[in-house]
């Protein structure tokens, strides 16, 4: 069983603890050269500029199905040259009534090289099963959707 880690750093800074009056920006680290700036949505007063948790969750199903479509790509040996994905997370209330990320949507685009070329039918096998081995799909209750085009 492997464990991965981050650290989280949060200071009051300027504001006092009341409500609405501190601010949620904080430092994530995931090792020691690499680090962003966490907060909450903007919807919820956080900077545009900082990365949130819902864009990190999307961010981070989004990289681990690209990571099982390649792996299972190469080895049916098929040519891909390039990967690009667009996600969201849709925020909503879930069945309980709760905030919750209520549904996950990957719209992956893949290129090959020279004439070959892959049926739809073929693609949403292979989408389907990065779906099911992705490792953080399958830590989700949420709904997950993979959009070809």
């Amino acid at each position: 069983m492997s464990k991965i880690s981050i650290d989280l750093f949060w200071k009051i800074g300027e504001g006092i603890m009341t409500p609405g009056n501190y601010s949620n920006e904080h430092e994530i680290v995931f090792t020691t050269n690499n680090k962003i700036i966490g907060d909450s949505a903007p919807d919820w007063k956080g900077s545009e500029l900082n990365t949130n948790p819902e864009q990190t969750l999307a961010a981070s199903l989004s990289s681990c199905h690209m990571m099982t479509f390649l792996a299972l790509v190469a080895k049916m040996k098929w040519p891909l040259i390039s990967y690009k994905d667009s996600a969201v997370a849709t925020l909503g209330k879930n069945s309980k009534g709760q905030m919750s990320v209520v549904k996950l949507e990957l719209s992956p685009k893949v290129e090959f090289s020279g004439e070959f070329n892959v049926d739809d039918t073929e693609m949403k096998k292979v989408q389907d099963r990065a779906h099911r081995y992705c490792f953080i799909a399958n830590s989700l209750s949420s709904e997950v959707k993979v959009l070809i085009n």
